[in-house]
């Protein structure tokens, strides 16, 4: 078969879904795909209302069945899904009442394979006891840490002789890499579900598929270990906060300079109020890129100032912050340097050499190690612990992502109660 392009609407709102779903149609996609998320939230009634509008387009109910495999391939087909979803994790016999449910009721059954310790093996399987379609799946959270779903669809594709489809972060870089790699069917989600255009981003998407030619993104990939510093450069502060659970921030630390964007491995220094000793010395000590992370108690008087400020942009650091005072804060905005500080304060301290360079500090509440990394703007700065910076840095571009989205729904004539659909996702109080 021609490779065809699937739409996941992994969304909790239908209205929004079908938005989506309508300017993604107009660009080429193909199939479109009622997403788990979507599915639990609106139910069938999702399948329905897809099958109704784009009577031309294939629709895949994405169950990701683990039990009770016939009432759900039934319910699915009765709905008017062409396609539903059975986990290859999924017991055996599940597996193989998916499979004659389908049958029976005319509906193609699609095994997915995530998590599979062998996919190619239960690949194999699957084929045997009669699948029509085989997914290699690349889980979002799994993305997170930078995984991609490529080395398994080489090794399914060759196992069997059935149409594979591949999901797990696809854009129009990945895309002709796909097709290239074997698959039948290309599932995109963000790249297109986040797009402020998703007609112009599924037409994006077709043409790599033809084409085979990649066309770059900014937007809508994931990065490993490699890419901090890159994917950290795109998101804001809140954004580093909200895609991650509403991480705490440090507060009330102002941008001396207003505007900028700071990222950098922090470089930590535990100093006393105005002793401006071992925060010079770091200076030196420090690697271009760095960020010196100062607490000095958080109260004046300053230890960092314009030679100070000359020092680091000569060592090119990006930025210092601290939990303390700073001053000559005109010659610092003149110099454009990435400066934040709990306090301005004029009169400096001396240099007494108490404290120390490289160890573990607390600012807040919220503990800084040498090598985390560390994201400053106007709103405040995001200290990104370096084990959990892959995924955190992920997942503040993906939450920048959604928001992009968002602004273009209110800025086509919504609301953000109206986008957000508040109302529906009140909890509701009860006497239990």
């Amino acid at each position: 078969m021609k490779p065809v392009l699937q739409l996941a609407l992994d969304f909790v709102d239908l209205h929004r879904a079908l938005g989506v779903a309508r300017e993604a149609v107009r660009g080429g996609v193909d199939w479109l795909e009622v997403g788990t998320p979507l599915l639990k939230a609106e139910g069938l009634e999702a399948v329905r209302k897809l099958r109704d509008e784009f009577p031309n387009a294939t629709i895949v109910c994405d169950t990701k069945t683990m039990d009770a495999g016939r009432v759900e391939m039934e319910s699915a087909a009765k709905a008017g899904a062409h396609v539903a979803t059975v986990l290859g994790a999924a017991p055996d016999a599940t597996i193989r009442e998916c499979i004659e449910a389908g049958r029976n009721y005319g509906i193609r059954i699609a095994v997915d394979l995530v998590n599979v310790p062998d996919p190619a093996a239960r690949a194999q399987q699957a084929a045997e006891w009669g699948a029509s379609l085989l997914g290699v799946h690349c889980p979002i959270d799994q993305q997170m840490e930078g995984k991609d779903p490529f080395d398994a669809l080489r090794a399914v594709v060759a196992a069997v002789d059935l149409p594979v489809s591949v999901a797990g972060g696809i854009n129009s870089e990945t895309a002709g890499l796909a097709v290239q790699a074997g698959a039948a069917v290309v599932v995109v989600g963000g790249a297109l579900t986040k797009a402020e255009d998703a007609e112009e981003a599924a037409r994006c998407i077709k043409r790599v598929m033809d084409t085979g030619r990649a066309e770059s993104t900014v937007l809508f990939k994931r990065g490993g270990a490699d890419s901090i510093r890159e994917l950290l450069a795109l998101p804001s502060v809140p954004n580093v906060s909200d895609g991650y659970h509403h991480m705490p921030v440090l507060t009330g630390m102002t941008a001396v300079v207003p505007g900028v964007h700071m990222v950098g491995r922090a470089f930590t220094v535990r100093a006393y109020p105005g002793d401006w000793a071992k925060p010079v010395e770091a200076i030196d000590q420090a690697e271009p890129g760095d960020v010196i992370v100062i607490d000095a108690g958080g109260v004046p008087p300053a230890l960092w100032g314009e030679l100070a400020t000359h020092s680091a942009v000569q060592r090119k650091l990006a930025g210092v912050v601290i939990h303390g005072a700073i001053r000559d804060t005109p010659v610092i905005r003149e110099l454009g340097f990435c400066a934040f500080a709990r306090h301005v304060s004029a009169r400096a301290g001396e240099p007494r050499g108490l404290g120390e360079i490289g160890v573990p500090i607390e600012i807040d509440g919220i503990p800084v190690a040498t090598g985390d990394w560390i994201v400053g703007d106007d709103d405040g700065v995001a200290v990104v612990p370096q084990a959990w910076a892959v995924e955190i840095a992920n997942r503040a571009v993906e939450r920048m992502e959604m928001e992009n989205r968002v602004r273009k729904e209110i800025q086509d004539g919504s609301t953000l109660a109206k986008v957000a659909d508040l109302y529906k996702w009140e909890k509701r109080l009860g006497s239990g």
